[in-house]
């Protein structure tokens, strides 16, 4: 009996220690869904009212480089420059903290960047503000350091979810992107419950979730061949989007030191582009672009080359965004001109192409896979599984996230232990080497 009475008893203490947990994380993760959908909503609909302004008033165009002084200015002035998503990404694998004053001045360098035409996407914004958020949320709330390693990708699940109304897609991405092959399971409920709750605020505060409607080609084979094609064709398009926008940033900062000089360059760069196109549509976002090659199946044969040039200047020059809506952009742009190539229906194909470019330049198959049931509803999910496997494999170990670790090998099953992007220098060989042994 007495056996039986300390069983029960060391049971009730597990049942205890989960319940515990359970109820920890999800009040958090309100917490922190709470005030990411109220900051996430207001970034949304800031970029938003920016990008009709300029639509409006076309000469804030000439404004580009004034406001990459003041971004400049704005970013020495709280102490936060040189702090981007590595630093989000680096709080996570290695605890190191971050500056509670990322937040604003992410969040008007963003709006300044879209105001005055430069083109940037929101996620990195999105990314930095909500990990930010997470983050001291965690620590006003006293958690350890692991702890707050979780909080801080709630807050990047949330704002992301907030953003693009893709709650699972956003939980998902932020456990996958740290580390690629290992998933962060423990954040699962706290990720979920933050990004449920900043979608639900987000959709109260009046932001339209983003949702394209296309066609999708009954299954079969030769369909399926085709779309392999393309995710081959995507995967080296994420590769060139890669290495153009890490060229420009290493180009820019090592040839022109100078923040303030780098900025007004950059910015003078951007207008005589834009002036040379003659169109606006490789400014901003370039939601319109997105969506006129899914939904109507139009798209210019260049323009995926010409957002590349267009977001490599901006960023490299120190303006503020990101880089994931860019890759929407050259994806969906690149699908609708060549999909029809290959016999693809150019909507279905620039919406392959917008999840296939995506998941090349950010290593994420899942995270993609759930981006594109949330984006384009869940018909077309076998072609869209197969696109996200295929560019991942084949996009080798390129990214947008230098701070990105792959852990497992994409050629083998082993451990490798790598960061994306740096470890290419100086290999002869296609796989990296082994920097440690396999591990649970």
């Amino acid at each position: 009996m007495e056996t039986i009475v300390k069983r029960f008893g060391a049971w009730l203490c597990r049942a205890g220690l989960y319940l515990r947990t359970l109820m920890k994380w999800v009040i958090l993760a309100l917490v922190i869904g709470a005030f990411c959908g109220v900051i996430g909503s207001a970034f949304h609909i800031g970029v938003h009212h920016a990008t009709e302004l300029r639509g409006k008033y076309p000469w804030l165009l000439w404004c580009l480089p004034l406001a990459g002084l003041v971004i400049v200015g704005f970013y020495k002035l709280t102490k936060t420059e040189g702090q981007g998503t590595n630093n989000i990404i680096d709080e996570v694998h290695l605890g190191k903290g971050l500056s509670l004053l990322l937040l604003p001045a992410i969040f008007l360098g963003t709006v300044l960047t879209h105001l005055c035409g430069g083109s940037a996407g929101r996620e990195g914004a999105a990314l930095q503000m909500g990990g930010t958020i997470g983050y001291h949320t965690g620590r006003l709330l006293r958690l350890d350091d692991r702890d707050l390693r979780v909080a801080t990708l709630a807050g990047m699940a949330a704002f992301f979810s907030a953003l693009f109304g893709t709650p699972l897609a956003a939980s998902v991405f932020a456990m996958m992107v740290i580390s690629i092959g290992v998933l962060y399971d423990v954040a699962f409920i706290p990720c979920l419950a933050a990004a449920l709750t900043a979608y639900g605020v987000s959709l109260v505060m009046g932001v339209e979730p983003t949702r394209f409607t296309v066609e999708v080609p009954a299954l079969n084979g030769w369909m399926l061949l085709r779309v392999a094609v393309l995710a081959a064709l995507c995967a080296l398009v994420s590769i060139v989007f890669c290495n153009v926008i890490h060229f420009a940033e290493h180009q820019m900062a090592h040839r022109l030191k100078n923040a303030w000089v780098r900025a007004v360059k950059g910015g003078f760069a951007v207008i005589a582009l834009t002036c040379l196109c003659g169109t606006t549509d490789y400014n901003g976002a370039g939601m319109e672009v997105i969506t006129a090659a899914v939904e109507q199946g139009t798209a210019h044969p260049e323009a995926f080359l010409l957002k590349i040039l267009f977001t490599a200047i901006t960023l490299g020059a120190g303006y503020k965004g990101g880089e994931v809506v860019p890759s929407f952009f050259v994806g969906a742009t690149f699908g609708c001109v060549v999909g029809p190539l290959l016999g693809i229906p150019a909507g279905f194909a620039a919406a392959l192409g917008l999840v296939a470019v995506f998941c090349g330049a950010t290593n994420c198959p899942l995270a993609s896979i759930f981006l594109a049931v949330e984006l384009f509803g869940d018909g077309g999910i076998l072609y869209f599984a197969l696109a996200c496997g295929l560019s991942y494999m084949l996009s080798g170990y390129n990214g947008l996230y230098s701070s990105q670790t792959i852990l497992y090998s994409k050629l083998k099953a082993r451990y490798i232990n790598v960061h994306t992007n740096a470890h290419h220098e100086g290999l002869s060989h296609a796989e990296p080497p082994v920097h440690g042994s396999v591990k649970d």
